[in-house]
């Protein structure tokens, strides 16, 4: 199946702005759809509101796109009602971090197998450029135009504080390789997570003066590193790509199906 296949070409063109990394993590998804020779019919992508919760109408499997922050809790009923299908939920800073923080920790402490897609531009790009809880401190936004001071969060660590069983991060610079850990989020049996760093020129880029988006493609090719390289061993201010977690614990629907299987059986007795 070609890629073009996996696209609702009559949603075309995209509303995402000239440059922006949200296309180009597209891409890697379905390429990863692709080369695990999925079933449009067997794909439920859930999303929320923002830049980044446009893609489920783009793409031509179930989709729903629901309330902002609430793209996991609409994940996690469908599948507990059909625990057979691959869901996948992208989401943007907002989505995942802010208003839909506590839905994220507690998908990733259940472990219900669902794949996250943070796809992490530092701000709020569909809603004007505020600044997110990924920003950072020392940043420029239309809510803070004289910089930011709040701490971000480290989607990494949280995911794993958290409990998520499959934890990767790369950029949209890096896409192959984020197609690679999307691939092994999808088929890990429990609840994975997949930061993507994207550019956002339009409001953080232009703000930040951190030039266009093939200047913004390159901060991220030269402030982040592979796990494990001598790069980052040199220098550990790198921002570290790669798989920081990928371990089997108990699937919360297996899990539930067993609690589902003794009620029934307590009752026929």
């Amino acid at each position: 199946m070609a890629i073009k296949d996996y696209l609702r070409e009559r949603f075309f063109p995209h509303m995402w702005c000239p440059g922006c990394g949200h296309g180009t993590i597209l891409n890697s998804l379905l390429r990863a759809i692709e080369d695990l020779g999925l079933s449009k019919s067997n794909i439920v992508m859930t999303s929320g509101i923002g830049c980044s919760a446009r893609i489920s109408g783009y793409v031509d499997f179930h989709s729903l796109h629901t309330l902002h922050g609430r793209a996991l809790a609409f994940a996690t009923g469908v599948k507990l009602s059909k625990p057979e299908l691959t869901v996948i939920v992208p989401m943007g800073d907002g989505d995942a971090l802010a208003i839909g923080g506590n839905h994220f920790i507690h998908a990733a402490r259940r472990n219900i197998d669902i794949t996250a897609i943070v796809m992490n531009n530092r701000i709020y790009g569909m809603t004007g450029g505020q600044f997110s809880p990924l920003s950072g401190p020392g940043k420029k936004a239309t809510t803070a135009p004289y910089m930011t001071i709040d701490n971000e969060f480290d989607v990494v660590e949280l995911a794993k504080a958290a409990g998520a069983t499959f934890v990767a991060r790369s950029t949209a610079y890096h896409c192959q390789e984020a197609t690679g850990y999307l691939k092994q989020a999808i088929l890990h049996k429990g609840f994975s997570v997949v930061e993507i760093l994207s550019q956002c020129p339009t409001h953080y880029g232009r703000k930040n003066k951190e030039g266009d988006a093939a200047a913004m493609l390159e901060i991220q090719r030269d402030t982040t590193a592979r796990i494990g390289s001598k790069a980052l061993d040199e220098n550990p201010g790198l921002i570290p790509r790669g798989i920081f977690v990928d371990i089997e614990k108990p699937e919360y629907c297996e899990e539930y199906g067993k609690i589902i299987e003794r009620a029934t059986k307590r009752k026929a007795s």
